[in-house]
């Protein structure tokens, strides 16, 4: 399991991001695989997208949900998109990679991210 490293091995740890929901289906992988290389995508890039783009929250609204500053906001957003563009373009895997440490906030359904 994956998770988020701090820039140059200096400064302090990562601060927790609280998820919405927890992604049920882990892997999607394209019928046609040009390349078998996985693309990793963090569960807290997906929350980041869901809230920006498919809920329409602006970053700080996003970031104040998450427990997260609007600047951690944008590099999830950010580095989420390009791993979802190339895994498109590339048609290679995307595995979504949970982490047990961010569980979904209370009060949240717990849906199967089928809409």
């Amino acid at each position: 399991m994956r998770h988020r490293r701090r820039w140059g091995g200096r400064g302090r740890p990562p601060k927790p991001v609280r998820l919405g929901q927890t992604p049920t289906p882990n892997t999607f992988t394209p019928t046609i695989l040009d390349n078998p290389f996985h693309i990793l995508l963090q569960a807290s890039e997906l929350e980041a997208m869901r809230l920006v783009d498919s809920e329409g929250l602006d970053q700080e609204e996003a970031g104040q949900r998450m427990e997260i500053s609007r600047g951690t906001v944008w590099r999830l957003l950010q580095s989420g998109r390009k791993k979802v563009v190339t895994a498109l373009t590339e048609n290679r895997p995307l595995t979504i990679i949970t982490d047990t440490k961010n569980p979904p906030l209370d009060g949240e359904p717990k849906t199967n991210g089928r809409g």
